[in-house]
């Protein structure tokens, strides 16, 4: 068997967690109304026809009155529970598909972190908190300047994001 190069890159990650002052099961809904989840059907009906990609730009913006749309979601909490684990947790991925191919095009293996995987949680009686790496120090690995600049504004994306929930937004995301 052939074999090519091989690249082995390290990086640092910022995760970010953030603090809100308010209860799990509320900011959980503010968070999946900010960030609606996509519309399968229309999607799949806009590949399957192979619609032009100014269709799917306009169907991604408005569809995504904050930028993000959430293609999955898992509540693994009752899971947990029954280890006898306590607290909430919900674990996203949320992106916009426009902005990803902005870096596919570059490199299809940015793929590997669009989209992106917040987390809402709460432990036993402790506050809610929502978890997500910096999009920018994802995307700086790759060592091309155009995915790094998409990774940035993604960055700015997630403060937005956040500002518009009422949490506080992390200084890093602005830097």
């Amino acid at each position: 068997m052939a074999t090519g190069p091989i690249s082995d890159t390290t990086y640092q990650t910022h995760r970010l967690e953030v603090s809100v002052d308010v209860p799990f099961d509320e900011f959980r809904r503010r968070f999946e109304t900010a960030v609606p989840a996509i519309d399968d059907a229309t999607l799949d009906a806009l590949v399957g026809r192979k619609a032009d990609w100014s269709e799917m730009t306009t169907f991604v913006d408005g569809s995504a009155p904050q930028g993000f749309l959430r293609y999955w979601t898992s509540n693994p909490g009752p899971l947990m529970s029954l280890a006898g684990d306590p607290g909430e947790c919900a674990a996203y991925l949320m992106g916009n598909h426009i902005i990803a191919e902005r870096m596919y095009r570059y490199d299809p293996a940015a793929m590997m972190y669009a989209p992106l995987r917040p987390v809402i949680s709460q432990r036993d009686g402790g506050p809610t908190k929502f978890t997500i790496e910096r999009p920018g120090a994802a995307f700086a690995s790759f060592s091309d300047g155009r995915i790094a600049e998409v990774g940035v504004e993604l960055d700015r994306k997630v403060a937005a994001l956040l500002q518009h929930l009422g949490a506080p937004v992390p200084p890093s995301l602005l830097e």
